[in-house]
């Protein structure tokens, strides 16, 4: 069961560990029980470094996934993998990390959901439903509309992404979503955002 706030530290917001990890120590204050580490331009000395710092300050109550990189998920003693299209694929992912961990992929329209589906991915992310800063090349918006479709598609758990606040969040949710991740929204007062998202979410 993932909790309803997905909350992603990217790396790239960040210019130190120390700062990633004070930032990702104020979402656990706020009440986050799920943080992706996310780090895309990082070498694998940089990632597992930080993953394993992260895993450290959070200790076993938070469920951490790693972005793209399964052999790193398990060197960090990670809980998951979340992998994109272009990433490994779902069952290349479930090989590296094997049963008892989670698996996550990302999809951007409803036949790649419709694809993911007949996969073993545990959840399904699908975005952006809003236009999105996050990303250089974003995918189409996919719309609370998309959603609904993707919804009526498939009863594996839906992540939502992509241009998500604490004012569009509980559309997103009464659209269909289990979850909804976020990025740039907690970058300020994480803390108090995290807490304000849960409110809204419940």
């Amino acid at each position: 069961m993932l909790p309803s706030l997905y909350p992603i530290v990217d790396a790239a917001n960040f210019s130190t560990s120390l700062k990633l990890c004070e930032f990702s120590k104020e979402l656990i204050a706020g009440g986050a029980m799920l943080i992706q580490y996310r780090n895309k331009k990082g070498s694998a000395r940089e990632i597992l470094s930080q993953a394993r710092q992260l895993r450290t300050l959070c200790g076993d109550q938070t469920t951490l996934f790693m972005n793209d990189r399964a052999d790193l998920c398990l060197s960090a003693g990670f809980d998951g993998v979340h992998v994109g299209q272009d990433d490994l694929s779902p069952a290349a992912a479930r090989i590296v990390v094997k049963e008892g961990k989670w698996v996550g992929v990302s999809t951007h329209n409803l036949q790649q959901a419709l694809e993911a589906d007949t996969t073993s991915a545990d959840y399904i992310a699908i975005g952006p439903i809003f236009a999105t800063e996050s990303k250089e090349h974003p995918d189409p918006v996919v719309g609370l509309d998309g959603l609904k479709k993707i919804r009526a598609a498939t009863r594996k758990p839906l992540v939502a992404i992509g241009g998500i606040t604490l004012a569009n969040c509980r559309s997103v949710i009464d659209a269909g979503a289990d979850s909804v991740a976020v990025i740039s929204a907690l970058l300020t007062s994480p803390a108090k955002t995290v807490e304000d998202f849960i409110r809204i979410l419940m």
